[in-house]
């Protein structure tokens, strides 16, 4: 491969990355006597919460992120779904 043909190749899969990946500026603001920052309607929409739901601030590898979905009950998922595959055979006659 040559030089040219890997620059193109770097090049297409930044700009591909940039395309797929949504970045949103937030202005940091006044609320009483805290900072809050105010979520567009669209960005609401596309993470399916209103007024009165709550989001998680999640640190990542590679920043953070912001998600409707409570970390700690992933986990609890994540032990139930281990839990019924090692018992599968029992709940399967159970079942019965």
């Amino acid at each position: 491969m040559s030089q040219t043909d890997r620059v193109l190749q770097e090049y297409t899969y930044v700009r591909n990355y940039a395309l797929d990946h949504t970045m949103l500026a937030l202005k940091i603001s006044q609320v009483g006597n805290s900072l809050g920052v105010v979520l567009p309607k669209d960005l609401l929409a596309r993470l399916k919460v209103g007024k009165g739901d709550v989001l998680f601030l999640t640190e990542a590898p590679d920043g953070w992120r912001v998600t409707p979905y409570d970390p700690a009950i992933e986990q609890q998922l994540a032990a139930g779904r281990e839990f019924m595959h090692e018992f599968r055979d029992t709940f399967h006659q159970l079942a019965k």
